[in-house]
């Protein structure tokens, strides 16, 4: 019969409790309509269950005019916060405290002079909440783009906090030899480091992994890549309908993780469709 482990360190993080926490106390209130400027979190799940529950994401504060806010857990341009407070009869920040780490970092590099990089997804929410925050900064996803960046005197570093360390290391290395002076602020976020490497802890034992979460997530999509590069027959899902009893065909080991924008429901009802299917 096979074993189905979860990983030791899975699933929703602080930030993601949090901004859920605050969701859930708006919508109960019931004081008028509230809004999420664009999706709270990378779920669409959980992002379609708030929208049944009366809760829709909106592209911009002038559409949420007169009702209750929420700002995502990714962050917000403080100009686009700024209108949101002008408009919104009531604006809740449920901006992961994590990232806002980044944007006070990046603040600091850019008012001490520094040439402000932003080692991270290019596009990404959280990249782009973050840019407003330090005029002129670059954005660096890769050693190769690190490499074109242009030579600096003084040279900031922060990062996305999702992004892999070893990314971080490899953006160092290069502009290493571009600025007379680096300064590396790492504000990756222990929760993200701490998914991966039990990720990977437990992908070297299992058979088959199943990991859950939204597939525009980010630090999910990574939990993946992990993930397979330790055990092949990775699987990537959004939800339990997803699963298909083949996956598990002769299977000892069946390791779950989830990014940090799943909730531990969808974890447990993932765990018990494996158990359906394998009779475990």
């Amino acid at each position: 019969m096979a074993e189905i482990r979860v990983a030791r360190e899975a699933g929703a993080c602080y930030g993601v409790e949090r901004a859920l926490q605050m969701v859930e106390a708006a919508a109960a209130e019931r004081a008028g309509s509230v809004h999420t400027l664009g999706p709270l979190i990378h779920n669409p799940r959980v992002v379609a269950d708030l929208a049944e529950r009366g809760v829709d994401a909106v592209g911009s504060p002038d559409e949420a005019a007169g009702d209750t806010l929420l700002l995502r857990t990714h962050g917000t341009a403080p100009e686009e916060e700024a209108r949101a407070r002008e408009l919104c009869a009531r604006v809740l920040d449920a901006t992961c405290p994590f990232v806002k780490k980044v944007h006070l970092a990046a603040r600091r590099l850019a008012n001490e002079g520094y040439q402000v990089v932003v080692v991270g997804e290019a596009g990404h929410p959280e990249v782009e909440a973050t840019l407003p925050h330090a005029p002129g900064a670059v954005v660096v996803g890769s050693a190769e783009q690190a490499r074109a960046v242009p030579r600096a005197r003084r040279m900031g570093v922060v990062v996305q906090t999702t992004a892999r360390r070893e990314l971080l290391a490899e953006v160092v290395g290069e502009l290493l030899g571009r600025a007379e002076e680096l300064r590396v602020v790492n504000t990756i976020c222990e929760a993200t480091s701490g998914h991966q490497a039990a990720a990977e802890e437990l992908a070297r034992e299992a058979d088959v992994m199943i990991v859950i979460g939204g597939r525009i997530s980010a630090n999910t999509t990574r939990l993946a890549e992990i993930s397979a590069a330790c055990c092949p027959a990775t699987h990537h899902v959004e939800g339990a309908d997803e699963l298909r009893a083949d996956w598990f065909a002769g299977a000892g080991v069946i390791g779950i993780t989830a990014g940090a924008s799943t909730p531990a429901s969808q974890i447990e009802a993932v765990r018990e469709r494996i158990g359906e299917l394998v009779g475990a």
